[in-house]
């Protein structure tokens, strides 16, 4: 039989793990790299014979070639990205970063029983579905996916050793987004209380702002802008690591800046200060995450650290001031959510490919997670205090429902004869009425209606979103049956061909 893989598809790096004889998950080495070398750069860089992922690509980012990176960060949205006049998506450079994946998946364990892709917690429906498509044109059959933070608690407990009991804190700062969760745990059943995230904050924004603290210090010492070839995002990187065990570095190491007749000293101390308002803004997610779950920092036993960002020592200290107690110190940063991913395709398998060990590891393990936004629908409704009726955004499944879940409302036909009613499918990150202020995730038609009807028809809408957190929609005129269903998953990538399939094989 196959093995049991997850996929850590991550903003700056990812990473892949599986499920050992044993039952328990382990990191697979990029062969390509050298020994220990654990996560591999989601990077591509287009060269005459095809693409190439990982470190190769990273170090071309910046330099005006055909080298791509972060474009995680753009799933489901309409960024393309040229390629020799081919308009390339996020999705499909994503697709090639999972197929290097499973590339180094296979060189371990030779076949894959079942793949589990990760995604953060804050991602929306389209990026959900973006990210399955990718898996699915980098060949991988992928029948769920995880949020990063709860993968990451399913590894930490698993790794512990010992039950665990209360509610703890997954601080999730990696390369690209930031999620915060709060989740129960009894033994190795995890119940996510609360969940929320910020979708362009991260390790990116960190690498900026030292970038814009370097070229300020260089166009005081100089009178000139500072070339960003010059002084690149990848060497801002290095320098803001630097940061972390010093309290003092020359910006650039070895590498000169300019023509190398300037040196700029960077401090510890103005680099936080440079970051503070990202920090801040955690810090009031992380509150706001803590009120959701109706719960006082106190109350939280630890906060678990994932992701490289949690590294600097200005969000450890940021932490604290949340949490009033230090972050649990983790190793393998990097690396606990591929690591839970791979616990977690075994946990969502049928179990016949997995020996007695397997079985027996992850027989006693649950995972209940819940939904990370307020699905809803615009509706015509009246307005007793204009006396006119008027379009309002209801809502059907509320942020914080536990998943898999079903919820069915009654709405009603405005006027009479009326023979269409357009449907639609929102989506927000708070409660919200104004359809002003809401995101229309999909849209249609349900028409042919019998006419001749008063107002006041019954048309029943059933929201049913998944354990995969995808959802089905239908929209079912009561009396003649007729129905429209919207299915908000693969949709979006079945039979679409893309140029990028060119250059992915099995």
């Amino acid at each position: 039989m196959g093995a049991y893989i997850g996929i850590d598809l991550g903003t700056t790096f990812s990473a892949v793990s599986y499920l050992d004889e044993n039952g328990a998950p382990n990191i697979i080495d990029n062969p390509n790299r050298s020994a220990g070398d654990n996560i591999t750069p989601s990077c591509v860089e287009f060269q005459n014979d095809g693409p190439v992922v990982g470190q190769q690509a990273r170090a071309k980012l910046q330099l005006r070639g055909k080298a791509f990176g972060r474009f995680k960060r753009e799933m489901g949205g309409s960024k393309t990205y040229d390629v020799n006049g081919e308009q390339l998506t996020p999705t499909d450079l994503s697709a090639l970063v999972i197929s290097e994946m499973k590339k180094i998946a296979l060189s371990e364990v030779g076949e894959i029983e079942k793949a589990v892709v990760t995604i953060p917690a804050n991602f929306a429906n389209e990026a959900r579905e973006a990210t399955l498509a990718a898996a699915k044109k980098a060949g991988l059959q992928i029948d769920h996916i995880i949020n990063e933070p709860t993968a990451a608690a399913l590894y930490y407990a698993f790794q512990s050793g010992e039950d665990l009991h209360g509610h703890y804190a997954i601080y999730d700062l990696g390369g690209g987004t930031f999620d915060v969760s709060i989740i129960r745990v009894q033994g190795q059943d995890m119940e996510v209380v609360a969940s929320n995230g910020l979708h362009k904050l991260g390790g990116v924004e960190f690498d900026e702002a030292l970038f814009k603290l370097v070229s300020e210090k260089y166009l005081k010492e100089t009178g000139e802008a500072l070339d960003p070839l010059d002084y690149t995002l990848n060497q801002a990187e290095k320098d803001k690591i630097s940061l972390s065990t010093r309290s003092k570095i020359v910006a650039g190491g070895d590498d000169e800046i300019g023509d190398g007749s300037v040196t700029i000293q960077i401090r510890r101390q103005e680099f936080e200060q440079a970051i503070s308002a990202l920090l801040a803004q955690t810090e009031m997610l992380c509150e706001a995450t803590l009120e959701e779950s109706k719960l006082k920092a106190d109350q939280i036993n630890q906060v678990i650290l994932v992701g490289g960002s949690t590294r600097l020592p200005a969000v450890r200290e940021s932490i604290k001031r949340v949490f009033g107690k230090s972050p649990v110190p983790v190793d393998n940063v990097d690396e606990m959510v591929a690591l839970g991913a791979a616990l977690y395709a075994a946990l969502k398998s049928d179990g016949a490919g997995l020996n007695t060990a397997q079985s027996d590891r992850i027989s006693k393990m649950t995972v209940s997670e819940i939904a990370n936004h307020y699905f809803g629908t615009i509706a015509t409704v009246h307005n007793p205090n204009t006396g006119q009726d008027e379009q309002q955004n209801s809502i059907v499944i509320k942020k914080g429902e536990r998943i898999p879940c079903s919820v069915t409302e009654e709405f009603f036909t405005a006027r009479d004869n009326q023979t269409s009613v357009d449907v639609r499918v929102t989506q927000a990150g708070r409660l919200e009425t104004d359809p002003q202020f809401v995101k229309i995730i999909w849209e249609g038609v349900l028409d042919d209606l019998p006419p001749n009807r008063p107002m006041g028809q019954t048309i029943e809408i059933t929201y049913a979103y998944d354990a995969n957190q995808t959802m089905q929609c239908t929209f079912v005129d009561v009396k003649s049956q007729k129905k429209v269903v919207a299915n908000l998953s693969l949709a979006a990538g079945e039979g679409e061909e893309s140029a990028i399939d060119q250059f992915l094989v099995d």
